[in-house]
């Protein structure tokens, strides 16, 4: 339903609502000038439109609606922000425990069906494994190369670890189960 459609509820003045509509590309540009891009500035307006509409009540007496509405932008660009940061922080801790690659004196030892199971993964889980685990490249510059944000690409990269760990022990049996480093399994002996 169009926000003019609906009923003043909690405002004092049936005007309130008609004001806040009526400036609605100056809210728009305000909002564009300070976050990201056009997605987020509309996410942020609808979201604050709904405040608006909850804390109609709170508008003073003889307090400028348009103020107001603009005091509730300027809170929610700081939310917008403060969850951003959180965000980040969340995914650099999670990145940061990740193994940056395999070391080459483990690559020599590990059972000899890692190979054939890494080939059999879907192209996605294979070019993530193949590319950070192995090839050394960082989360990051593997998300840019592939179009996709850091987050993205490290829950790719935990289902393709996921999906080896998987496929190994179906393979490998108990060998998988000690982290093939001591490897006992038919292939390993073929």
């Amino acid at each position: 339903m169009p926000l003019n459609q609906i009923e003043n509820v909690g405002f004092k003045s049936s005007n309130a609502i008609d004001r806040i509509l009526a400036h609605h590309t100056k809210f728009l540009s305000f909002l564009a000038a300070r976050v990201e891009d056009k997605t987020a500035s509309e996410d942020i307006l609808q979201s604050a439109y709904i405040k608006a509409i909850e804390h109609g009540s709170e508008i003073r007496e003889k307090e400028s609606t348009v103020a107001w509405f603009y005091r509730i932008l300027r809170n929610a660009i700081a939310d917008h922000y403060r969850k951003g940061s959180a965000r980040t922080r969340a995914h650099d801790t999670y990145t940061a425990e990740l193994p940056i690659s395999y070391e080459p004196e483990i690559a020599q030892t590990v059972c000899a069906c890692i190979g054939d199971v890494i080939r059999d993964l879907k192209d996605e889980y294979r070019e993530a494994i193949e590319q950070v685990d192995l090839g050394g490249v960082t989360v990051e510059s593997f998300a840019q190369s592939h179009k996709t944000n850091a987050n993205n690409a490290s829950v790719r990269l935990r289902r393709a670890r996921k999906a080896v760990a998987k496929k190994l022990i179906a393979v490998c049996g108990a060998c998988a189960e000690h982290q093939c480093l001591d490897c006992t399994c038919r292939r390993s002996q073929l």
